[in-house]
């Protein structure tokens, strides 16, 4: 166990001194790695920015129904529970006339010309029922089934799921699923880019160091004493890279939060993502090191398998 030990510290002690040692090529190493980890981070903060922000848009959407005034109250239970049977049916509320009147002028209370009007006739208003979707992807089942004959004879007029609200709710869930699925490619793509790259360093490490693995080879080094200071050399790369990446960004949070305080770049909220940064920094900041350790090593692992030939010599 002692020499397990002592050979265990000799590996670190090679890969570390190795590391300053190529000072060069580690610099040109890591600097490839923080902006993949960088951009990683990026990738994945931005993401959930997004999918926050579009869920806080998708969780106040509904499809109204608007009833006839001469459904009477067992036809309308009727109806309300046999949509709330529905998979895709979260939540249902009924809006009496009253109700839908009141609703009307509480969302239209900053225009007085609309509260004018509507108070100068008798109530127009159907009631309504409201419903919550579970998955703005599967609305249309909603959709098919108050288009059914016996359905759609209770309704006053179109479910407000269609025309431009409905091309506008499909646009936001076609958004959603195409922001995701690119963030997880643009991950993907950049942790291939960065292991390609420490990969060729590390291959460029082993060119350089070749005459002095031969003479390790020749006196019956194994794999893992010759390949061990690669692993340690590369998971530096990972640590150093991964505290660099993080505290950038942490920068790009405080140096924006002034001038970005509690605005928007489009569907991008910036307090939302910097809070989410805050929040979540610590593990974050593991996970960085993380990847960078786990890109790097594996690379080395990679690199030393394909370019070295361990092979025991022939007796």
């Amino acid at each position: 166990m002692y020499r397990k030990w002592i050979t265990f510290w000799r590996i670190v002690r090679t890969g570390v001194i190795n590391f300053f040692r190529n000072a060069s090529l580690a610099i040109a190493a890591m600097a490839v790695m923080v902006v993949t980890l960088s951009i990683i981070l990026l990738s994945l903060v931005v993401n959930t920015t997004l999918s926050g922000t579009i869920k806080q848009i998708t969780d106040k959407i509904d499809v109204s129904v608007y009833l006839k005034d001469e459904v009477t109250a067992n036809e309308r239970r009727e109806f309300i529970q046999k949509l709330e049977t529905l998979p895709n049916v979260a939540s249902t509320k009924y809006l009496s006339k009253e109700e839908a009147l009141e609703a009307y002028r509480q969302e239209n209370i900053n225009n007085p010309d609309l509260l004018t009007a509507i108070n100068q006739t008798d109530n127009p208003l159907p009631a309504t029922i409201r419903i919550k979707p579970k998955d703005l992807d599967r609305v249309q089942e909603i959709q098919t089934f108050l288009n059914q004959e016996e359905n759609k004879v209770l309704q006053a007029e179109e479910p407000s799921y269609s025309g431009d609200r409905k091309e506008a709710i499909d646009k936001i869930s076609h958004a959603a699923n195409v922001l995701q699925r690119v963030g997880i490619a643009g991950i993907i793509l950049f942790a291939v880019i960065s292991v390609l790259i420490i990969f060729n360093t590390i291959q460029m490490a082993i060119f350089n160091r070749r005459d002095e693995i031969s003479i390790m080879r020749l006196l019956g080094a194994n794999t893992w004493y010759i390949r061990g200071p690669f692993v340690v050399e590369t998971i530096m790369y990972g640590i150093i890279s991964g505290l660099i990446s993080i505290l950038l960004i942490k920068s790009l949070f405080i140096a924006s939060s002034g001038p970005l305080e509690a605005s928007s770049l489009g569907l991008l909220d910036i307090t939302y993502a910097q809070r989410y940064f805050n929040d979540h920094f610590w593990i974050l900041l593991f996970a960085q090191i993380g990847i960078g350790v786990i890109i790097g090593a594996g690379s080395s692992i990679i690199a030393t398998r394909r370019y070295l030939k361990f092979k025991a010599p022939k007796k």
